[in-house]
């Protein structure tokens, strides 16, 4: 399992906007093979980023996901707030699941490859 963490720096007069936009997201990525779940955590401290949080059966599922047509089409609202919405660069972290409490058993996912972002947007519509 990994997870797919973007950091995302709203500035705060557009913070409603910006949680529009994921209420009312394509939802594409939920029909993916080997998606599990989408989280977008809202921040509690000024200057803090908003957190979208996407679990994954595996990195081959990921992978998957952003190279399909759903990905695209699940990304068309992307850059419609304008650049002041935000107040610094989004940053598209990935992590590799090792252990999980809910799940004793897990079979650790695999030491992948280090992974370059180009072009990471303000998150999955």
């Amino acid at each position: 399992m990994i997870t797919a963490m973007n950091r995302i720096y709203v500035s705060p007069e557009y913070a409603e906007q910006f949680e529009e936009r994921f209420r009312t997201r394509a939802r594409l990525v939920d029909g993916m093979p080997g998606f599990v779940w989408n989280k977008v955590l809202r921040p509690v401290n000024s200057g803090d980023p908003y957190i979208v949080l996407t679990l994954w059966e595996s990195r081959a599922a990921f992978d998957a996901w952003v190279h399909s047509d759903e990905f695209v089409k699940g990304h068309a609202r992307s850059g419609t707030l304008p650049s002041e919405a935000f107040t610094q660069a989004n940053q598209l972290e990935l992590h590799e699941v090792f252990q999980d409490s809910s799940q004793p058993d897990l079979k650790p996912e695999p030491r992948g490859k280090p992974v370059a972002f180009h072009g990471a947007d303000d998150g999955e519509r």
